[in-house]
């Protein structure tokens, strides 16, 4: 691209150095351009959920900057800290991580300080400028990205969006062995804790704490399986699951735009917040790059990739990242609520209809995972 732009199309090896020496002084005149049009691509590694790694999100950034993504893709935040401790320091240069696990990489040191400086939050939402966990005081170490909204997933031939408006439908008799649940304790035990009627679901006491874990266990007869991410979008996509418990619209959009009957509804009990940020890995020979990176997808033009990524779809923090949408994909900025002065999406954060997904305040996480486990083999 460089060598089209700076030399009227120009293409092999010889015909750069003649013109080189055209424009004056030789081969060795030009030694940027020489080694950005045929040096290999620096190769940068990114732990992350699946997709942000893929041609549709990065391949832009590569070709400008003559970079490579190397992904390691994870499913759940447990998931992601036990592929960074099995990995020598340095491993990583780019970590995409949920918001309530950043506190958590920050203390094991696996996540290096950030300048806020460098990253464009006077564009963003003023509720995403200083993200809980994302901070320590005024230090940063972890930049808000994209985030969406868990609710009801379900089969729209099967379930009215009024049955799906609550909870409870899980337990409705014709969902029997037809719900799923999104193999993660956090999101589903966070909406059984909803339904419980906790304003805040995941700093319950030990009474709440036991309620949920009856309420869950009254749940497993009506379960025909525990799901990764493959696993949900298929087993909805042709109809082994009517509902799906601990998702959102991050894989019920990307089925819906596909054509399949499937949406999700935030009920009655309210929804959570997911929220997924970009840190840069401790030790990193390559920080200046995943900088840039950084820079790029919390960027206008950067987060109108981030929302419509094809492996799912989000919501963005950017308010001229909205605007951009709007007139790039102007049906998707609409379908995912992400249009300017008039009713959106940032009004279900604002009226308290959402929670911020966290760790649990008054367990521990080890608590919530055991019973996860046990739940999933009972």
């Amino acid at each position: 691209m460089i060598v089209k732009k700076s030399l009227s199309g120009l293409r092999t090896r010889r015909d750069l150095l003649k013109g080189a020496s055209i424009l004056g002084g030789g081969a060795l005149a030009m030694p940027f351009l020489s080694r950005l049009a045929f040096a290999d691509p620096v190769e940068l590694n990114m732990l992350a959920w699946y997709g942000h790694a893929e041609p549709d999100v990065v391949a832009e950034f590569e070709a400008a900057n003559n970079v490579k993504f190397k992904p390691k893709y994870y499913t759940g935040g447990d998931n992601m800290l036990g592929l960074i401790a099995q990995s020598p320091p340095g491993t990583f240069d780019v970590i995409l991580s949920d918001a309530e696990y950043v506190q958590q990489l920050n203390a094991a040191g696996y996540i290096e300080k950030l300048d806020p400086a460098d990253y464009p939050f006077d564009e963003f939402f003023p509720e995403f400028q200083h993200f809980p966990g994302h901070w320590q005081g005024n230090d940063l170490y972890s930049v808000i990205t994209r985030f969406g909204f868990l609710g009801v997933a379900y089969n729209t031939e099967a379930i009215t969006e009024k049955e799906a408006s609550t909870y409870n439908v899980y337990w409705a008799e014709k969902l029997k062995g037809k719900v799923g649940h999104f193999d993660w304790h956090l999101p589903n035990l966070g909406q059984i804790s909803l339904l419980g009627g906790n304003a805040l679901p995941y700093d319950i006491d030990a009474a709440a704490w036991s309620a949920v874990q009856e309420k869950t266990r009254s749940l497993r007869p009506q379960i025909g399986g525990f799901f990764d991410y493959g696993g949900t979008f298929s087993s909805l996509q042709n109809g082994q699951m009517l509902a799906m418990a601990g998702i959102g619209d991050w894989i019920t959009g990307a089925l819906e735009k596909g054509g399949a009957k499937v949406r999700t509804v935030i009920p009655e009990e309210g929804g959570l917040q997911f929220t997924e940020s970009f840190s840069i890995g401790k030790g990193s020979q390559k920080a200046d790059l995943a900088k840039k990176w950084i820079q790029y997808i919390t960027s206008a033009k950067g987060q109108v990739k981030s929302a419509n990524m094809v492996a799912y779809p989000c919501l963005i923090p950017n308010k001229k990242g909205w605007e951009l949408l709007a007139t790039e994909t102007p049906a998707e900025a609409k379908r995912q609520g992400m249009l300017l002065n008039q009713s959106n999406v940032m009004d279900m954060i604002r009226n308290g209809r959402i929670k911020y997904r966290q760790l649990p305040v008054q367990q521990s996480l080890e608590d919530w995972n055991d019973f996860w486990s046990e739940y999933k083999g009972s």
